[in-house]
């Protein structure tokens, strides 16, 4: 359905609901751009909904716990699960779950996409990213990698980066992204691959060098930075992504209504420059096609490095 029409609909279908608060579960810490997005977008979905949207961070056991909880919620369009592309991968790292991330929930929206921006601690001697490469290959297993839970596409940006570029390293799990920032700033961890819109300001600052980007172009935001294939790396593209679901069994029109709504949120010329500022950019594919390329792009990977969540 063209956007213009969804924009039209809003307004009768938000009357339908008017007043119950939505929560809006994010299977992580506050901090990360999952909950940044999270955030920008709850407002004017809600406002649109002609409903509060509350966000509540459920972190824990790489996104399996707030998953669930959602999953188990009534499925009345009072409970939604706001997460990123650590749910696509629940069957590989967490087979034992009690929750799948495709049937147990009904898609609503791609929210939105985010390069990731490899950075490390100022003390590394390494300058550039094919620098950083070397280092590393000259340590095999010795660097720290933080990461913000297994599972969590900072994660798997970096085991892309193991099987491509033929290095080695410790991951280093996190509970959220603030936590893991602030070792890396100290120096107890080596490298992260993370949010670009968190780890930027402190690569500007000093407090962390930037070397490249994680997706196949350059970054708008980081625009002097190269894309990994630049150093070499075919075929590296990792990103952050951000999508909204409800339980599997919501009322085929409570799913329509809050697709509407996402939908005109994502046309809002107010949410657009706040994405601007973050540097996520809104995607126009279906989240249903988009969860089952992810899922036959990373969990192949997962199994043949044997990763498993804790």
């Amino acid at each position: 359905m063209h956007r213009r029409h969804l924009l039209a609909l809003v307004p009768s279908i938000a009357a339908a609901q008017s007043g119950r608060p939505i929560r809006v579960v994010v299977p992580f810490g506050a901090g990360g751009i999952i909950d940044v997005v999270a955030r920008i977008v709850a407002e004017p979905m809600g406002r649109l909904l002609g409903q509060t949207m509350v966000v509540e961070n459920q972190p824990g056991a790489g996104s399996v716990i707030g998953a669930r909880s959602v999953a188990r919620a009534p499925a009345d369009g009072s409970t939604l699960l706001l997460s990123g592309a650590a749910h696509a991968v629940i069957p590989a790292l967490y087979p034992d779950a009690g929750v799948d991330p495709v049937a147990d929930f009904a898609t609503i929206a791609l929210l939105g996409q985010q390069p990731f921006v490899l950075v490390v601690h100022p003390a590394n001697p390494a300058r550039d990213a094919g620098a950083f490469l070397d280092w590393l290959r000259a340590r095999p297993g010795q660097a720290r990698f933080a990461t913000t839970g297994v599972g969590a596409a900072s994660h798997l940006a970096g085991e892309l980066l193991k099987k491509l570029a033929g290095v080695d390293f410790e991951v280093v799990p996190y509970r959220g992204t603030p936590q893991a920032v602030t070792d890396l700033v100290a120096g107890r961890v080596d490298f992260m691959l993370d949010s670009q819109t968190l780890l930027a300001p402190l690569a500007a600052a000093g407090q962390l060098r930037a070397l490249a980007v994680t997706t196949a172009a350059r970054s708008a935001l980081l625009p002097e930075l190269p894309a990994f294939a630049e150093i070499g790396l075919t075929g590296y593209d990792a990103s952050s992504w951000q999508a909204l679901y409800a339980p599997a069994a919501t009322p085929a029109g409570e799913l329509a209504r809050l697709r509407a709504a996402a939908a005109a949120a994502l046309a809002d010329p107010a949410l657009l420059r706040r994405y601007a500022e973050v540097g996520v950019q809104v995607v126009n594919t279906d989240l249903a096609h988009f969860i089952a390329a992810e899922q036959a792009r990373w969990l192949p990977i997962l199994r043949e490095t044997g990763a498993r969540g804790g």
